[in-house]
């Protein structure tokens, strides 16, 4: 009857702290896709203002040389854009921010600055897309130092209180 009763406790312990560390993954994982969103909405500048590229082009280059998950986004982008074959982009760009907020749990005002992208390429000077290229960088940029410290607060929270409250149904339980 102990093994069983220890087997039991073990059961709840390690499912409750699992339960907390996943939880406090998420956070990590905002602010490790806000900085990779980052790198390759940098290379997409680069690759339309310094390169002449055309947008399809762009896209596919970004997700190329971009890092992390989230450039596999751009890479959709250019597919519902050729697919699609819109005249806005916006659109394209909207149609993803389902997924940005599930799979990357990128905020709204994160998601935001993603989408104002999609409004502004295409649709102004050079000079003004570079302007607003740079005020999206730094958007994105002050979003994740905001999440980089959210991270290293609640993911401990989470992680602490998964492993308390398995201890806490434990003793509750005895």
């Amino acid at each position: 009857m102990g093994l069983v009763n220890i087997l039991f406790y073990l059961t709840i312990f390690t499912s409750s702290s699992l339960i907390g560390f996943l939880y406090g993954e998420r956070f990590k994982t905002r602010a490790v896709s806000l900085q990779d969103l980052g790198y390759c909405i940098r290379i997409l500048e680069n690759e339309i203002l310094m390169g002449n590229t055309p947008l399809p082009d762009a896209l596919k280059s970004t997700f190329k040389k971009g890092r992390g998950d989230i450039a596999g986004v751009f890479l959709a982008i250019r597919k519902d854009l050729l697919e699609f074959e819109r005249e806005d982009i916006y659109i394209s760009f909207e149609n993803y921010r389902s997924i940005l907020k599930e799979k990357y749990y990128l905020k709204d005002k994160d998601i935001e600055s993603f989408l104002y992208l999609g409004k502004i390429l295409g649709k102004s000077t050079r000079e003004d897309q570079e302007k607003n290229f740079r005020f999206i960088i730094n958007e994105i940029e002050n979003n994740f130092i905001e999440a980089n410290g959210e991270s290293s607060i609640f993911a401990k929270l989470y992680r602490s209180l998964g492993v308390l409250f398995g201890l806490g149904i434990i003793i509750i339980i005895t």
